[in-house]
């Protein structure tokens, strides 16, 4: 099918709602365990189309995320199928970088055994955490024949970086330094991974706790970190706690009308980094990005208050030179595609530029 074609069916069945679709639950081997996973083929056609892999990002609603199935149907509705394998780790907010690499392969087996894929190296497309190392798999030895290119939709190049923006909301691009109020809820994923291998807060372990409760509450409800509604959870978590942690669980969730110390913030940001590289150095992806040779298309969402938009152009920037490489950076969309589609209507003159990169994306498959 013509890249033009495809293109347009992606963004009508988005701006639509996607209806020309088959969900299929199937089951997967990782290894030496079963995970579950959504196949999603176009209702009509007999195939066999071209395939991608969807790897979500740390969400609580895992292959079940609202805007993470739109997406997946509409580009099935392109003419493609596409399989979102369940990382039931990341559904739980644990980082662990390294379960994209098996978790690909066993989501490229189950295409391969569905009958539904062609037979020629599939496309494989990252949201949020999943995106640098979705990319980064791209040249793993188990993976590099079977994959053709990636997409990544809201990534980081630096998780220290990354840390520092949650902790701040301030990040550079080009020597212009830009400030926002960051998405809280990574900070506290953040913290229920790493605040107690920070030597100062090694007795902090309820703290990290609480804030993994308060960023179960986001998830499963689907409420903003920044919303008023997440105060009363806030401030019940806040009193279980020891009297001398509570300034401490204060400065990762204030109340809604709060700023968080930013010098402080700042600080314990540079400690939580420094505690993530030693207990998983694959959380940065840089060097396993050195090694990308496939083609690779960065989306991100100028106004991406989780991840900012200058991690995706480094991202870009750090690929090896001859890599085909592309970054669209773009106001129609926040985090993951959570703003929607919709906000076409009030930035034309963005429409153009995001199709383009659209039907650059389709190509790679």
């Amino acid at each position: 099918m013509w890249p033009k074609l495809r293109t347009v069916r992606y963004a009508r069945a988005w701006l639509a709602g996607p209806t020309d679709f088959a969900d299929e639950e199937v089951t997967l081997e990782r290894g030496n365990q079963r995970v579950a996973g959504t196949l999603t083929r176009p209702r009509q056609g007999r195939g066999p189309f071209p395939a991608w892999v969807v790897l979500h990002g740390i969400t609580r609603r895992g292959r079940a995320h609202p805007q993470l199935q739109r997406f997946t149907r509409a580009l099935v509705q392109s003419g493609a199928v596409a399989i979102v394998p369940e990382v039931p780790e990341w559904r739980n907010f644990e980082l662990a970088p390294a379960l994209a690499v098996p978790t690909i392969k066993a989501a490229i087996a189950g295409l391969r055994e569905s009958g539904w894929a062609r037979d020629a190296p599939v496309g494989v497309f990252g949201f949020s955490f999943g995106a640098p190392h979705a990319i980064a798999a791209t040249a793993h030895p188990d993976l590099a024949a079977g994959l053709a290119g990636s997409v990544g939709f809201g990534a980081y190049c630096s998780l220290e970086r990354t840390i520092r923006f949650l902790m701040t909301g301030t990040h550079e691009w080009e020597g212009r330094t830009h400030r926002t109020t960051p998405d809280a809820y990574g900070r506290w994923i953040i913290a229920a991974n790493y605040l107690t291998a920070v030597p100062e807060h090694a007795d902090g372990g309820d703290v990290a706790r609480a804030l993994r409760a308060l960023a179960s509450v986001a998830g499963d409800s689907g409420i903003s970190s920044l919303d008023p509604r997440l105060d009363a959870h806030k401030a019940e978590l806040r009193v279980s706690l020891a009297e001398e942690h509570q300034q401490l669980f204060d400065l990762f969730a204030p109340a809604s009308d709060v700023l968080p110390d930013a010098l402080r913030g700042a600080w314990v940001a540079e400690a939580l980094a420094a505690a993530a590289r030693r207990l998983d150095p694959a959380g940065e992806p840089l060097e396993a990005l050195g090694r990308v040779t496939r083609p690779v298309h960065i989306l991100h969402g100028r106004n991406d208050r989780l991840i900012p938009f200058s991690e995706g152009l480094r991202l870009r920037d750090a690929l090896p030179a001859g890599t085909s490489a592309r970054a669209t950076i773009t106001r129609l969309f926040g985090h993951s595609g959570e703003e929607s589609f919709l906000a076409a209507l009030r930035s034309m003159r963005e429409l153009p530029d995001f199709l383009g990169a659209l039907r650059s994306v389709l190509r790679i498959v």
